[in-house]
């Protein structure tokens, strides 16, 4: 590194930590404030460019119980439908990346039982998006993926297949089982050996082994800890291709720096870097007002954590049970928001509160692009 370069890095640093007191001081107002109206015992927030973590904290406890521990920032989190992008995706793309499917495969290649139902135009592709005009169904208590396979069969598509868009756990519920089909593996082994082991994910896993570390979640009415709240999931033995997987934020931080970094962490590539630009680039539906990745949420009625100040390129995904990641290439930031959710009626204010906190993310945490481009380029 040249003495310039390391003076440049020396700036960064300094712009990326200044008045940090005052800063993070913006962020602990503000969930401490929703934890003090009831919307979330608790939770962790996390900030982070591709290189580090500049920002992590516990807020709270990890349920609204008067004698419940203190939040860590090591708490295990039911992650919900972070699960789609975190493990399905991800599954999916390497599977075509290696060559053993691919995105413009008919579904009926890989399911057969939908043959004759006029399934023929659903592509891998349209389950990815959320334009396979497939509705959700509940599943069966007796052979789940069966009932899921039939009901993808029997129901009858709304709108046309790759123009309408319509958020459904089936999507992902079917490419779960076409990972199993392709690899003879779940997506819970697949995923752990393709990603978490290679990352270094020690805290991520379908069906937790150290349940009294993680959050719990509102259940009917009750508190369960380390069991999927979802109960499609449930059905499904807590392993499912919508939701299931549980991590810490330090564990989701790397898939992060992953992304941000084209499919590498550490030196260890688990994505093509093609792969990764062609899972966030820009699929449109609904005439252009709804932009999504392949899995990845870009903009759409989902995207509150995009907050005002990432890039219309940025990308990530939210989860019902109060998590959320978004990720900018552009400002190489990315923000993790994970809590034990109380408030699921006033969808509205949990909305608020992942907006507010990337607006405030993207203001106290991004560097300059043309000072990170001066740093790359003195390092040549």
């Amino acid at each position: 590194m040249t003495l310039l370069s390391a003076l440049v890095c020396v700036v960064l640093l300094a712009l990326a930590t200044v008045s940090f007191a005052a800063d993070s001081a913006r962020i602990d107002a503000l969930v401490d404030d929703a934890i003090s109206r009831k919307l979330i015992a608790g939770g962790v927030v996390l900030i982070g460019s591709r290189d580090r973590v500049v920002f992590q904290r516990a807020y709270g406890r990890v349920s609204p119980l008067p004698d419940a521990s203190p939040m860590t920032t090591d708490t295990i989190f039911d992650l919900a439908s972070l699960t789609k992008v975190l493990a399905t995706t991800p599954s999916i793309l390497k599977l075509a990346e290696e060559g053993r499917l691919s995105l413009l495969d008919p579904v009926e290649k890989w399911f057969p039982e939908l043959s004759g139902h006029g399934k023929e135009n659903v592509l891998v592709l349209n389950l990815l998006t959320h334009t396979s005009g497939l509705d959700d169904i509940p599943l069966a208590k007796e052979e789940p993926m069966k009932s899921a396979i039939q009901g993808a069969a029997l129901q009858k598509l709304k709108g046309e297949v790759g123009s309408r868009f319509r958020y459904a756990d089936l999507n992902f519920i079917l490419l779960a089982e076409l990972v199993k089909r392709a690899t003879g593996a779940g997506i819970d082994l697949y995923s752990q050996a393709s990603f978490y082991r290679p990352l270094g994910m020690a805290e991520t896993s379908f069906n937790p082994a150290e349940r009294l570390r993680c959050s719990p979640t509102l259940r009917d009415e009750q508190l369960v800890q380390g069991e999927v709240q979802d109960e499609q999931a449930r059905r499904l033995g807590g392993v499912a291709g919508h939701a299931g997987l549980f991590s810490t934020a330090g564990d989701l931080a790397k898939f992060c720096r992953m992304m941000l970094s084209g499919g590498v962490l550490d030196g260890k590539r688990v994505l093509a870097q093609r792969t990764v630009e062609q899972m966030t680039a820009p699929y449109f539906a609904r005439g252009g007002e709804v932009i999504r990745g392949l899995g990845w949420d870009i903009s759409s009625p989902y995207s509150s954590p995009r907050g005002l100040g990432f890039s219309k390129v940025s990308f990530g995904h939210t989860g019902y049970s109060g998590s959320s990641i978004w990720i900018d290439p552009v400002s190489d930031t990315f923000v993790i928001l994970l809590t034990a959710r109380v408030d699921y009626k006033n969808v509205h204010q949990f909305n608020q509160l992942r907006a507010e906190l990337s607006t405030l993310a993207s203001v106290l945490f991004t560097v300059p692009p043309e000072l990170r481009e001066m740093a790359h380029l003195h390092d040549q």
